[in-house]
């Protein structure tokens, strides 16, 4: 019995020592290894960082990749095969790094766990030297990128005249190797010291054309028309914009086609700067208001005959193609007999890449007094049209009003005698206004004191005291009520102004262009203004000198800057809506003090 005991341990002891033996190989197969592309690259390079396994795991941790920036990655592979009955399992986790600054950096250690065991990379030092050519070396994703990406501004004239237009075009030019999946504004220029107006771009229409001599692919992505308003050497900031692109790789799918991988770019399209030329000073006309194109002028009226008391239409207007919106009009000089309002603004002008064309208009409301005819002089409007390089000036036709019917005017001057006219009497009428026969009736006797009426007025005072006190009441009660009623039309006003921009909530791109028209058509009505001629600084100042309070002036302001990110970064919802009772609140408190 125990020979046999002691030979089966024999024959188990082999089996133990051999499953020992399999299992710690088992154990001591599994690899986990940190490969670098190199250990030593100029800063303008880009390194390639694999963390391959031979068994697959769970929870894998990278190291912090400090003093470095991942431009790409991770990108995950596996791939695995059965080789004359035996499995080969591999899987990668690969990233591709740009270096920050130059230096020695220690690659930290990475993590995984395989089996229910952690293991651990070997931690690597990098070091990055001065940029280095390297043209041979292969390139990555981002060298891709950066080679196949110009963004260029393109300005239509170089050296224009003051207050004459000049056209900016921001265009993408993009190699026909890769993509554009999207793109969005990192840096949007101010554009100081001209008036600016974009102009929306609604389609990405894609052109075929050459760039420094390669064929590449472009497209409009912003449009500007600026008005330079300073004279000299002035900058037009640059635009940034973060460009995300597809970019093949040599690896293909299994059906043979190209695998591709997602890299973004910032492009900026720099600095252009213009020489601004001053308007020429000879032959300047004196009633020059700063009118640069070409423009027709013209004086009208509603109607040239009429009856005293009616009214009649007189339009001032200026049409063509220039500054439309950045001078003054002429005003007509019109008898004194004639009641004239202030003028109604009108004004219909669109944007294009070559400038502002359209028309606007002074319309005042005439109204005569006295019968007769009173002549409208002719007035004259100047501009200076730079294709030409000469000043033009145009004079309207004189137009007379006649007013057939009304009173005569008594300061009207006798074209005869220089003095005021005069009607004619007969002699047999010069004092028949004189009554010669007075028509005189007895009264009697009657005495007022003791009388009906006398009680009657006597008492009258006391039973009013009840009816005065009744209306001081009333008037108390009022005037404690004058706040909520300013309140109330201050309201009013706001949801005025602001009630196509309630419609347009939800609509980003409609509420923020409908918000800002009703500010600025806010401050024309209440300041008199035309605010697309100014500025923010100079919307600022006006309010400042109406004593419009600091914290108002700057929700104010505030809010236009709003409306103008609005085109280029998304808002929410809920910020339009913050947006919308913010304006009016704000349009609220400037009105009781404006």
């Amino acid at each position: 019995m125990p020979n046999i005991l002691f030979k089966r341990i024999l024959f188990l002891i082999p089996l133990i020592l051999l499953g020992c033996f399999v299992f710690g190989q088992e154990q001591s197969d599994v690899t986990f290894e940190l490969k670098l592309s190199k250990e030593k690259l100029g800063i303008n390079e880009r390194l390639r960082v694999e963390f391959t396994m031979n068994k697959d795991g769970d929870n894998f941790n990278p190291p912090s990749f400090e003093g470095f920036k991942v431009v790409m990655g991770p990108s995950q592979s596996i791939s695995s095969s059965w080789i004359n009955g035996k499995r080969s399992f591999s899987k990668s986790y690969t990233y591709v790094l740009k270096p920050n600054r130059q230096g020695s950096f220690a690659l930290g250690q990475a993590t995984i766990e395989i089996e229910g065991n952690t293991y651990k990379t070997l931690s690597k030092n990098i070091v990055v030297t001065a940029a280095v050519d390297n043209p041979n070396a292969p390139k990555s994703a981002d060298d891709v990128a950066d080679e196949s990406l110009h963004l260029v501004a393109e300005v239509s004239k170089a050296s224009p005249y003051l207050n004459e237009a000049v056209t900016v075009v921001y265009k993408l030019y993009i190699s026909p190797s890769i993509s554009v999946t999207n793109f969005r504004p990192v840096d949007s220029p101010k554009y100081n010291n001209f008036w600016s107006q974009d102009i929306p771009v609604t389609k990405y229409n894609t052109n075929n054309g050459t760039y420094e001599g390669k064929p590449y692919r472009s497209v409009v992505l912003k449009r500007v028309v600026l008005y330079p308003q300073k004279t000299g050497k002035l900058d037009i900031e640059p635009l940034s914009l973060e460009i995300y692109v597809d970019v093949p790789t040599n690896r293909r799918d299994f059906f043979g086609g190209k695998i591709y991988t997602q890299a973004s770019k910032t492009v900026s399209a720099g600095r252009r700067t213009l020489t601004v030329k001053s308007l020429p000073e000879s032959g300047k006309p004196a009633n020059f208001g700063g009118a640069v194109g070409e423009f027709n002028f013209s004086v009208s009226t509603s109607k040239t005959a009429l009856n005293a008391s009616e009214s009649l239409q007189a339009i001032v207007e200026v049409t063509g193609k220039g500054n439309l919106k950045l001078f003054q009009l002429p005003e007509p000089d019109l008898p004194s007999a004639l009641e004239v309002y202030e003028p109604e603004f009108g004004e219909s002008v669109r944007t294009t890449v070559s400038g502002m064309q359209g028309k606007v208009s002074n319309n005042y409301t005439v109204v005569p007094s006295f019968r007769g005819k009173y002549p409208i002089p002719s007035i004259s409007f100047s501009f200076f049209n730079p294709k030409t390089a000469r000043y033009t000036t145009i004079n309207s036709d004189e137009i007379t009003i006649n007013v057939m019917e009304g009173p005569a005017d008594a300061a009207a001057i006798n074209p005869a005698t220089g003095g005021v006219a005069k009607i004619a009497v007969p002699t047999s009428e010069q004092f028949h206004f004189i009554k010669v026969t007075p028509n005189l009736t007895n009264i009697g006797a009657n005495y007022f004191f003791g009388s009906n009426r006398f009680y009657a007025l006597l008492f009258c005072p006391f039973l009013l005291i009840p009816l005065v006190i009744v209306y001081r009441k009333k008037l108390k009660k009022n005037a404690e009520s004058i706040e909520g009623n300013r309140l109330k039309k201050a309201n009013r006003l706001a949801r005025k102004y602001l009630s196509t921009a309630k419609k347009e909530l939800g609509d980003e791109d409609n509420f923020y262009v409908a918000l800002e028209k009703g500010l600025h058509n806010y401050l024309k009505a209440k300041l008199k203004i035309e605010t697309s001629d100014f500025s923010k600084e100079k919307i600022t100042g006006l309010l400042n000198e109406k004593n419009v309070e600091i914290e108002h002036t700057e929700s104010f302001i505030a809010l236009l800057k709003n409306c103008e990110m609005a085109r280029y970064s998304p808002f929410t919802d809920v910020q339009m809506q913050q947006d919308y009772h913010k304006a009016s609140e704000v349009i609220s408190l400037m009105d009781k003090q404006l």
